[in-house]
């Protein structure tokens, strides 16, 4: 691995050059304006009050994606700026890191978090771009270019599922002690709601803090927590009083230095191997109770709140997963010869890799429908519940039709195509299993069976 400063030097060149591009592409309308010290730290007030629908230009943009119903001359720019930071900084150490079975978070997020893309949604006073929630869409999209599962799902750990909560509910305090050092990436969150009997049920968590005095009491534990092992701070889901499941939790910016944490392992896990992930348990540790986000109680609504933007981030990000698989896979089947022709030559596999590509388009489509439903301020609950669905069943059929091509060489470590098949067996499990999405649309259709 290169040197952090030569890393960070190269970096930050990486992002001026962005960030001139994002100046030239929009100057026609004033829509940017360079902040910081050269990255793509902040867009102007016209950008981010603006939804993606309505921004227009009379030139075509400059990238091979072609006209966007939803994405503009900006979130392209933004996106060719991340895809530089994933080629140089990321791609190249992947396999080390699925090796050592973790990537260096604080480095990684670092280079992130200086060039902007920890923080697109977040408010400009404490880090952030300020933009709509489809900007954060289109680096979820681009993330999906790194060559894991397990990095791409840490960054969106740190970015649309432990603060969206502290951003949108959370005190100025709460902001600027957690919020603003991990937006700048200089924090590493995990997110605390998963225990070892309530996952996908998160009302049945049994972690409880009581209050004594000024502080909080913690005591119990948490399960499958991705980041847990490099976090410095964790958004703690746990009840805080004895009433209804539903409205006796609070979400808490819990220090992951205090006195009584103990990280009892990293779990080794079948896929996401570069992601740590671990089990945490909590014994008498005490935070003081103003470092509840938003009100006591609503812990459990502020956590529904932050699912959608979490599936809907996880969905983008498989979708250009699914994409790079397609295409390696006819890469490597027109070059790979069976009976003395190319596989790909095959009736069975060109039809069946036209039929893979349509699927995914059909839910990149759902993706960026629910995607504009959601920054006009719909609940998108039902759609986002079926993406997740869908991208969970599909990466599965992506991955195992693909790797079926492949031969002997889909069954070794060498190909990409192996390690999606191990890491996309999880978007059917985390964030909300596939049986919790269907009870969730069962719920919007009124089929479920009344108590």
């Amino acid at each position: 691995m290169r040197t952090s400063s030569s890393s960070m030097s190269t970096t930050m060149a990486l992002c001026r050059e962005g960030a001139r591009r994002f100046n030239n592409l929009a100057a026609s309308r004033n829509s940017f304006k360079l902040l910081s010290f050269g990255g793509v730290r902040s867009f102007s007030e016209n950008v981010s009050s603006k939804p993606a629908s309505a921004a227009t230009s009379s030139s075509p943009p400059e990238t091979t994606l072609g006209d966007h119903l939803l994405y503009t001359h900006e979130h392209l720019a933004l996106k060719e700026s991340l895809r530089k930071i994933i080629d140089q900084d990321i791609n190249p150490y992947v396999d080390q890191w699925e090796a050592e079975g973790q990537f260096p978070a604080h480095k990684v997020f670092k280079i992130l978090g200086s060039a902007g893309f920890l923080g697109v949604t977040k408010p400009l006073d404490y880090g952030g771009l300020g933009l709509d929630f489809s900007y954060s869409v289109a680096v979820s999209e681009e993330l999906g270019n790194i060559r894991c599962g397990g990095i791409p799902m840490a960054i969106g750990v740190q970015t649309d599922m432990a603060t969206p909560a502290l951003a949108r509910f959370g005190s100025d305090k709460l902001k600027k002690e957690f919020l603003l050092p991990s937006v700048m990436g200089d924090k590493v969150a995990c997110l605390g709601v998963s225990e070892i009997g309530a996952g996908s049920d998160v009302s049945s968590i049994m972690t409880k803090a009581v209050r004594k005095g000024d502080e909080f009491v913690i005591n119990g534990g948490k399960m499958w927590t991705t980041n847990g092992a490099q976090a410095d701070w964790m958004c703690l889901l746990a009840n805080t009083s004895d009433g209804a499941p539903h409205r006796n939790k609070s979400l808490i910016c819990l220090p992951m230095n205090l006195p009584g944490i103990h990280i009892a392992r990293t779990i080794d896990k079948m896929g996401m191997r570069s992601s740590d992930t671990a089990e945490v348990f909590f014994d008498d540790v005490r935070v003081p109770c103003e470092n509840v986000i938003g009100q006591e109680g609503m812990g459990f609504t502020y956590q529904m709140l932050q699912f959608q933007e979490e599936r809907l981030w996880a969905v983008a990000n498989a979708v250009t997963m699914m994409d790079n698989i397609i295409d390696e896979t006819i890469q490597y089947t027109r070059q790979r010869k069976i009976f003395k022709m190319p596989v790909l030559h095959h009736q069975s596999v060109h039809f069946r890799l036209a039929e893979l590509q349509t699927e995914v388009e059909l839910l990149r489509s759902l993706l960026h429908r629910a995607t504009m439903l959601y920054i006009r301020g719909n609940d998108v609950t039902k759609l986002a519940s079926m993406a997740k669905l869908k991208v969970g069943r599909l990466s599965r059929e992506v991955g195992d039709s693909c790797l079926q091509f492949w031969g002997g060489m889909g069954f070794t470590n060498d190909v990409l195509i192996s390690r999606f098949y191990r890491d996309a067996r999880l978007i059917s499990i985390g964030g909300g299993a596939d049986e919790v999405m269907l009870g969730i649309i069962c719920k919007f259709m009124d089929t479920l069976p009344k108590k």
